[in-house]
């Protein structure tokens, strides 16, 4: 996650979500590349978070980062099946796109993608399935969204993040862990980023680089947005990555695979993610080390699970997975 070429899935590979605004570092921090592969060695279990059948942030009326604004779509005309003649959505896409960074496709007509299908080190297949291709161009698989283009997007069709969800137990400071007054359950604390793009809180997370394993991206982006790793001294950064290679190959409870309801979505380009909770069960881990953001995130803390927090895209309910799963409060 790292601007343009790391740059919103979004550092913990935080900064691991979908956010400078190019090319979309997953579904966190901001923006950046693509490809994915599998994540069976990393997952005890499938997912369990269901995506929305109609999404909500990608109809936003204003596009992200623009003034462009979005050709209004109810609900009931969302879905490509629904007839629709007098749908016109507006075409964009961001200048920082256009300028053909490393991370971005070319325009169509230019060059010809594989769609659905693995387009040499570039995987352009969906999480959740064949999609549709009209005229050349990929369609959206959850609908319209009131734009064309790729917006910030780099690429064509899906754009695939892994957004690494690492929590730790909260506890007092005789070491013993903190329980909620109202549900009298342990509480989990994730380490979130601040970012840079929308101002708002989010599970960090970054682009997948093509030919790139998840495992790596989630390891990769944790180490630079959450702990600045790239910063670091030879030494400190020997024993960020000793700790964070422990943590990273444990058994991580994959919590969500498919699509992001990202307000960077169009018709033609969406986000697509990974997400992957790793926790720090005895807090010698990852835990001891000292948080400090990438140049990605504004801010990085631990931050405690509940159920009021605002946070962006569809992490709340990733957090309410991992809540679940662990027997932690909600």
């Amino acid at each position: 996650m790292k601007t343009v070429s790391r740059n919103w899935v979004a550092s913990v590979h935080v900064a691991l979500s979908l956010i400078g605004l190019p090319y979309p570092t997953g579904t966190s921090g901001i923006c950046r590349k693509n490809a994915i592969s599998s994540t069976s060695s990393l997952c005890s279990s499938t997912s369990v978070y269901m995506s929305p059948s109609v999404h909500i942030k990608a109809r936003s009326p204003v596009y992200t980062g623009s003034d462009t604004s979005r050709f209004p779509v109810p609900d009931d005309k969302v879905d490509w099946e629904t007839d629709w003649p007098q749908y016109k959505p507006v075409h964009y896409t961001a200048p920082t796109v256009l300028k053909k960074p490393v991370w971005a496709d070319p325009e169509i007509g230019t060059f010809s993608p594989q769609f659905n299908s693995l387009d040499g080190s570039v995987d352009r297949r969906s999480h959740e399935g064949p999609y549709r291709i009209q005229n050349g161009n990929p369609l959206n698989p959850h609908g319209r969204t009131g734009l064309q283009g790729r917006g910030l997007l780099g690429r064509w069709g899906p754009n695939h993040a892994a957004d690494p969800i690492v929590t730790r137990w909260k506890r007092d400071s005789s070491g013993q862990r903190v329980h909620h007054t109202n549900s009298q359950l342990p509480i989990l604390q994730f380490v979130s980023i601040k970012r840079l793009d929308c101002g708002e809180w989010a599970i960090p997370g970054g682009m997948v680089d093509p030919g790139e394993r998840i495992s790596q991206t989630l390891q990769r982006e944790f180490s630079e947005e959450a702990l600045n790793s790239l910063q670091a001294s030879p030494s400190d950064r020997e024993n960020i990555q000793k700790r964070i290679t422990e943590l990273f190959n444990s058994e991580g409870l994959q919590v969500y695979k498919g699509y992001v309801d990202d307000p960077r979505n169009t018709d033609n380009a969406w986000m697509e993610t990974v997400a992957v909770n790793f926790h720090d069960e005895s807090g010698n881990s990852v835990s001891e080390l000292p948080l400090q953001a990438g140049d990605d995130a504004g801010q990085v803390s631990w931050i405690d699970i509940d159920s009021s927090l605002a946070l962006y895209a569809n992490h709340l309910h990733f957090l309410e997975t991992v809540a679940k799963k662990r027997n932690a409060h909600w």
